[in-house]
C-alpha cells in the first residue's frame, strides 16, 4: 500500500529528530546534550520529541528494532541446502566485501563509535539491544528447526551465531576507532569471519538447514 500523507509526516518528522540530535550528539557527546536542546533546536516541543522518542538513547540508536530482527532474518531467507549459520556468514562476508555501511565500513563510523564509549548509557542500551536480538533468533531457530520450548540447542546455536555478529562488529569498530580505513578493516575481517567459522562446532554449522529439494 502506498504511505498516507500522515504516515509520511511522521516518518519525516521522526528521522528529522534523529537527525538533529545525532549531530547534536556527534558534536557534543551523548551525556552533555538534553532533550530540551534537541527540541530547541529541532524547533519542535519537548512533549513531540517523547512522542517519537521516549529515551534520549532511542534517538541516536534509532533504528535497534531493525538489528534486532537481523540475524533471524538471515536465517529465514537461507538458500535450500543451507543452513542457519550458513546463511548468516553468507551475508556477513558479503557486506565485509562490499564494505557496507551496515557493518560500520565506513568513513566518520568512528565520530559514532566515539559517541557510544563514552556514554554508560549507550553501551548499556546496546547490550540490551544484543540480547533482544539473542531471544529473537532463538524464536526463529526453534521455529524453523520445529524444536520444542525444552530443547536447549536452539539457544546454543543462537548465543554462537550472535557470537559471530558481535565480535565482528566489534573488531570493525575498534579498528575504525583506531583511525583505520574501511577497505584495510574489510580484508581484516573477511579473515576474521574465516577463523570463527573454524572455531564452531558441526552441530552449529548444520543446524537448521533446508531441504535441498
Amino acid at each position: 500500500m502506498a504511505e498516507g500523507l500522515r504516515e509520511r509526516k511522521k516518518r519525516q518528522t521522526r528521522q528529522h529528530l534523529s537527525d538533529v540530535a545525532t549531530a547534536l550528539f556527534l558534536e557534543r557527546g551523548f551525556d552533555a546534550v538534553t532533550i530540551a536542546e534537541i527540541a530547541q533546536v529541532a524547533e519542535v516541543s519537548v512533549n513531540t520529541v517523547y512522542n517519537y522518542f521516549p529515551t534520549k538513547e532511542g534517538l541516536f540508536l534509532d533504528r535497534s528494532s531493525d538489528v534486532v530482527g537481523l540475524l533471524s532474518r538471515y536465517v529465514r531467507g537461507r538458500h535450500r541446502g543451507d543452513s542457519a549459520a550458513d546463511a548468516v556468514l553468507r551475508e556477513l562476508r558479503i557486506q565485509v566485501e562490499s564494505v557496507s555501511s551496515t557493518v560500520g565500513l565506513i568513513e566518520g563510523y568512528e565520530r559514532f563509535m566515539r559517541v557510544v564509549q563514552e556514554a554508560d548509557s549507550l553501551k548499556a542500551r546496546l547490550w540490551y539491544i544484543q540480547q533482544d536480538a539473542l531471544v529473537h533468533l532463538e524464536t526463529t531457530l526453534r521455529e524453523e528447526a520445529g524444536t520444542g520450548p525444552g530443547d536447549p540447542l536452539p539457544l546454543l546455536v543462537a548465543g554462537q551465531l550472535s557470537w559471530v555478529h558481535s565480535t565482528l562488529l566489534g573488531h570493525i569498530g575498534r579498528e575504525m576507532v583506531a583511525g583505520r580505513k574501511p577497505a584495510e578493516v574489510s580484508r581484516e575481517a573477511l579473515v576474521l569471519l574465516d577463523e570463527m567459522e573454524d572455531v564452531l562446532g558441526d552441530k552449529v554449522l548444520n543446524y537448521a538447514r533446508r531441504a535441498a529439494e
